[in-house]
């Protein structure tokens, strides 16, 4: 079973996104904020993070950076999940080492083919 970590502080994005992603093969887990979050990272080692930048405690930006500096978590595809939608806030986050970014509001289908194939990659 594939874990997927939903960081987001928005509850209703979350719920979107968990609704989208539903599945038997997936344990899906949610975080309200970056320290949160960044905490389930490290307990759970989800298989991908859907993470927004704009969030309360660390922004996604800080969990991003966390994550990818320590070893045991690098290699942990993260898919950005923001309205940061500016050419060099996606630079940014891609720069960082995120796999995906994708724009709020964003297709339910794209997030859904992202994260099949990100998942069907790191197999």
């Amino acid at each position: 079973m594939k874990k997927i970590l939903i960081a987001d502080d928005e509850e209703n994005l979350r719920l979107l996104v968990r609704t989208t992603l539903e599945d038997p093969d997936y344990c899906i887990i949610e975080a309200a904020d970056g320290t949160e979050a960044l905490r389930l990272i490290r307990e759970e080692k989800p298989d991908i993070i859907l993470l927004d930048w704009m969030m309360p405690g660390m922004t996604g930006i800080e969990v991003l950076q966390a994550v990818k500096a320590e070893a045991a978590l690098a290699a942990t595809p993260v898919v950005m999940l923001t309205a940061k939608a500016q050419a060099a806030d996606r630079e940014r986050g891609l720069q960082l080492g995120a796999s995906e970014y994708l724009f709020k509001p964003f297709s339910p289908l794209e997030l859904l083919t992202v994260v099949e194939r990100i998942l069907q990659a790191s197999s």
